[in-house]
């Protein structure tokens, strides 16, 4: 497994933008798959969205589509979730995955190693 810790979050208005950090460090990044979840209170962890670990691919949950960017740099071990346009619906924790696999991932199970969290409140 990997270590992993996000950071970035904070209060943005409506419409705002912010951009949430993941630092991985343990294993070799470029091998691991990576995926932002979040948790709004009260509701269960969502899939937020994902990139193989080559890059070439991502999937985006539709409520984001268009609004959140996921990228990465394989040599400073961080994955990145730029988020634009951000809604009071944002609102919630979100959480860096990783798993060393090819596949792209998109469900929650699919992930061994798990950040802390970080929160983003949205205000509207």
């Amino acid at each position: 497994q990997v270590q992993l810790v996000e950071s970035g979050g904070g209060l943005v208005q409506a419409g705002g933008s912010l951009r949430l950090s993941c630092v991985a460090s343990g294993r070799t990044f470029s091998n691991y798959a990576m995926g932002w979840f979040r948790q709004a209170p009260g509701k269960e962890r969502e899939f937020v969205g994902a990139m193989s670990r080559s890059g070439s691919r991502t999937n985006y949950a539709d409520s984001v589509k268009g609004r959140f960017t996921i990228s990465r740099d394989n040599a400073k071990n961080t994955v990145y979730l730029q988020m634009n346009s951000l809604k009071p619906e944002d609102t919630a924790v979100y959480y860096c995955a990783a798993r060393d696999t090819p596949l792209l991932l998109t469900t929650g199970g699919g992930y061994d190693s798990w950040g802390q969290g970080t929160q983003v409140t949205v205000s509207s």
